[in-house]
């Protein structure tokens, strides 16, 4: 499956924001430490490390799924 998830769509965090109609910051910290997330850090000296996150499409589907059984 690792392979899979190589391949397959990834969104940014303004794409999913978009589509869900969302904050930014709210998909941020709802993707952040999931499974399976790209996180990209870059460290600025002195100053809080800066991160871009990568989403696979399964991941969107399995956290649209589990939001959809706490609705």
């Amino acid at each position: 499956q690792h392979a899979e998830a190589t391949f397959e769509r990834h969104y940014t965090v303004d794409e999913l924001a978009a589509l869900w109609s969302m904050s930014d910051d709210f998909v941020r910290r709802l993707f952040l430490h999931e499974p399976g997330v790209v996180v990209f850090r870059h460290p600025r000296p002195g100053r809080r490390v800066y991160r871009t996150l990568r989403i696979p499409e399964s991941v969107v589907q399995r956290v649209h799924l589990r939001l959809q059984r706490l609705a």
